[in-house]
Order: C-alpha cells, then structure tokens, then sequence
C-alpha cells in the first residue's frame, strides 16, 4: 500500500489508534468480507486520509458484534472548497455498490504513489467516502437494518403521491419488506449518521455531489436524482442537466440511464429527498443515487434467482471485475467534475433555457 500523501494531515492519534488495532486475528462470525476489506484500506490510509469513526451499530444477534461506521476524507481543508461524497452499503444486500466504492479508494491510495494531476486535484477539491452505512445489515445478510427498518425508506417525508405497495414504503410491520420504521419515531442511527455527515461535510459547502451505490432495480445500470416523493422537480434542475450533458458529451458511450427517481415510481421516506432539503438554499447540492441494473446479470445466469446475494449482486467473477472496472469512470468523473465546477456551472442568465430543455427533457411520465 501507499505510503503517506503531503495533502492531508493525519487523523487524531485515538481514531489512527483504534484503527490499527482491528488488525489483529477476526472472529470469522463477528464480521464480513467487505468491512474487513474497508479496515484494511483505512490502516493504508491512516496517515493520507480523515478517517472518523461517527457512530455504531449494534447488531443485537449473538454473537452481538458492535460495528463502527466509518468515513474517510481526503483533500482541501478549505471549506470553500468543491466536495465529492461516495456512499455505499445502505441496503446491507447490495454488496456490489460497496465493492465499487472499496475498488475506487484503493485505487485512489495507488495513484497517489505517482499522480501528480490527482495531488493537484485534491489541492482544491475534498473527497469524502462513506463506504458502508448499514454494517449490520450487511453482517446479517439483509437488507434492512438490524432493527428491519429499510434505511432508504426511513426519513421523515411522505410521497405526495401514490407509491407502489409495500414497495414504496410501508408503515404495517418491521415483518414486512422496506419498512419506513414506526410513524413519529426517531431516525435510525444509521440514517441519521448519513445525515449528518452530508450536513457537516459536503451541502454545507458552496458546491458538493454526492454518489450512492446501489443494485436490484432493471435491464441496465442508472443514474437518479431527487425527488423520489414527488413528481415536481428539484431547484437545481439545470445544474444537473449541466452535469449530465457532460457527462454525455465526456463518455458518449455510457450505457446510464439518467433521470429524476420519480420517473420510475415514488416512494417514502427517501434520504437524499430529506438531505437535498435540508441543504443551505444558497449552496449547489447534487445528489445521485447510482443504481446498478442486477436483472442483467439474472438473464445472463438465471440460477442467481435462487441466491439471496445473486438477485442484487453480480455472482461469477469476471462479471464483479467488469462492475468494478466499468464504474471507476464515473466515480473519476464526479471527481473532475467538482474540481471544475467554476467551468461548467450555469451561469444565472443561462438557467432559464436549461430549465426548458431539462423539463422537456425529464417531462413526467406516469409512475407506478
């Protein structure tokens, strides 16, 4: 692994301390594949990155492991400065988005042996990583968190329309599929960490995005963004068909799909819904919810139907390296993006015409 990088400072002792003491003999039961994995990359990078520990979850089954929630940061300190935030692990099933995360930091960590654009990009752009929200899920092989509640589905806001049943968000039972938590109580843990890391670190700035992976949903891989609660569209409508011309204009050979979640159906209780609203109205925040097309790799190898992994998750191994391989780009691409945000931003005079074309563009269709 890497050896330190100039650009950041290290983290407090106590954080680099707790850190490098996961590195001893693992009780196999008590921990998975991929938070081993973030632990290995977070001990590389205890002197390069931020790292903080801003919560835990206890996963209440015996042997009752207690899992810490990670972030990792790394570039400007200057609170000015442009910010990229990666998000993973939501739904404890979907392994793969975490994997495309983990791929893209360790690669960030071998790069920086040797790239002098990407020290110069981090002079003026900050990287945030929070690579596995729902630890305890994950653990569990489930989706939802350690109290059922799907953590996705659990923010205060109600769709202003018709959602799908059950799938949409239901308030019945905890025994049920995409459970909202109990009307009235406090957000999960994990939801609220979320929240407040997107608070504290990146819509707090003038200008920030943010990616979250996910799978399970379609023929092909896409890209959404708010609202997931209602058909209107968001402020910052043409800053994002900015973006996704670009990105078109960059990779004309991308195969994403990329639209507002509410042109494929509603739903309750959306995180990014609740964090794009709670942003400062004077700052740019872009959200996107990366969601990976699972129904593909089902066609291509039907018997994954029968694996709770297989439905959300790429099984066979030269189709995981192609997932990690094919998605680096756009993770690269945000990166740049946000380090030329002064570049490509609408300027005020232009926002009216992109607001045409966007809506013409992104016109409402029918929702489930």
């Amino acid at each position: 692994m890497p050896h330190a990088s100039p650009i950041v400072q290290t983290t407090s002792s106590q954080t680099t301390t707790n850190i490098l003491t996961l590195a001893g003999t693992q009780d196999t039961t008590a921990t998975f594949g991929e938070h081993e994995e973030l632990k290995t990359i977070l001990r590389a990078a205890s002197s390069t990155f931020d790292i903080q520990t801003v919560c835990e979850v206890n996963t209440r089954r015996v042997p009752f492991p207690v899992f810490p929630i990670y972030t990792a940061s790394i570039g400007s300190k200057d609170q000015n400065a442009p910010v990229v935030g990666f998000f993973g692990g939501i739904h404890g099933l979907e392994r793969i988005g975490t994997q495309v995360i983990l791929h893209y930091m360790r690669a960030l960590l071998f790069r920086l042996e040797w790239d002098e654009l990407l020290h110069q990009q981090l002079e003026k752009v900050r990287l945030v990583f929070m690579p596995i929200v729902n630890p305890g899920g994950m653990w569990a092989h489930k989706r939802a968190n350690p109290n059922d509640v799907d953590l996705m589905r659990n923010a205060p806001q109600r769709s202003e329309g018709r959602v799908p049943f059950l799938a949409g968000g239901q308030t019945i039972s905890p025994l049920l599929p995409w459970y909202c938590g109990r009307p009235g109580a406090a957000m999960e843990v994990e939801s609220a960490a979320l929240l407040k890391v997107v608070s504290e670190h990146l819509s707090s700035r003038p200008f920030s995005l943010a990616l979250d992976c996910h799978s399970g949903y379609g023929f092909e891989d896409s890209i959404w963004f708010p609202y997931a609660k209602t058909r209107r569209m968001m402020a910052h409508l043409p800053e994002m068909f900015a973006l996704k011309t670009m990105l078109e204009q960059t990779h004309p050979h991308h195969s994403y799909s990329f639209e507002p979640q509410s042109n494929q159906y509603l739903l309750h209780g959306d995180l990014w819904d609740c964090a794009y609203d709670r942003a400062p109205a004077g700052n740019v925040f872009l959200p996107m919810t990366l969601e990976l097309g699972s129904w593909l790799w089902i066609r291509k190898n039907p018997s994954q139907l029968f694996s709770r992994h297989g439905i959300f998750n790429p099984i066979k191994a030269h189709r995981i390296k192609r997932v990690l391989r094919r998605h680096a780009d756009l993770l690269d691409f945000l990166t740049r993006a946000a380090f030329a945000a002064p570049r490509w931003l609408p300027p005020e005079a232009r926002r009216a015409e992109l607001q045409q074309l966007a809506m013409a563009y992104w016109r409402p269709r029918r929702v489930l």
